[in-house]
């Protein structure tokens, strides 16, 4: 079977008026990322992100110089979007800028949008799932062996709970504990993908680098 592996991308720029851009962090995680699995000895042939800023700009940082495919079906959910349609365009401060807060409202959000909440949002849950669907079909219709992907904490966790057969819900327990830059791989056979590796972060794992690892 052929690998594919998913990164999720470096810390962005959380609270900043252009979020999709990676912080001195993220790029730092990247740089660590790519050189871990140089050391490793697994080097991609196909390289594939989202058109996300912050995908590409890992993707850049991890230092792998082949130009990579795009396919739009890795972007992250837009969660500003379902946001302003939740609160009726007037999203409270706290939302905006509390950590804590925003993550536990954007989890309610999430479960409400599954279930078919959040109408009007610029896409529906089955929208997202659908595209991920596509995206993962796009990524693995290859002669390729080893496959990297850098997308976001949602489409990874939607990913681990389709390969898992778990019920919707999980999708967003999963995208919660997603680290940036983390590692979760997959096995393939043509349409059929498994799991076997789920969030893994080996290059911030020596205690010097304890500061380097983050959520968001």
């Amino acid at each position: 079977m052929a690998e594919l592996l998913v990164v999720r991308h470096g810390q962005a720029s959380f609270g900043a008026d252009n979020y999709d851009k990676l912080s001195e962090v993220g790029h730092e995680q990247s740089r660590l990322a790519g050189q871990a699995l140089r050391d490793a000895g697994w080097v991609p042939d196909r390289l594939v992100t989202g058109t996300l800023e912050r995908q590409k700009e890992t993707l850049r940082s991890m230092g792998f110089d082949a130009a990579p495919e795009e396919h739009p079906g890795f972007n992250e959910y837009d969660f500003h979007d379902l946001l302003n349609v939740r609160f009726n365009g007037d999203v409270p401060p706290a939302v905006k800028g509390e950590r804590k807060t925003h993550f536990r409202t954007l989890r309610e959000t999430l479960l409400d949008w599954q279930e078919g909440g959040c109408v009007g949002a610029k896409e529906s849950w089955a929208d997202f799932s659908g595209r991920i669907a596509a995206a993962m079909a796009f990524a693995t219709d290859t002669t390729a062996r080893r496959v990297l992907v850098v997308s976001s904490g949602g489409v990874i966790g939607q990913l681990v709970a389709t390969a898992l057969q778990a019920p919707k819900p999980m999708m967003m327990e999963l995208n919660l504990q997603i680290k940036n830059t983390s590692m979760t791989r997959f096995v393939f056979s043509g349409s059929r993908f498994f799991v076997s590796e789920f969030n893994a972060t080996p290059h911030l794992a020596p205690q010097e680098r304890a500061g380097l690892l983050t959520y968001s």
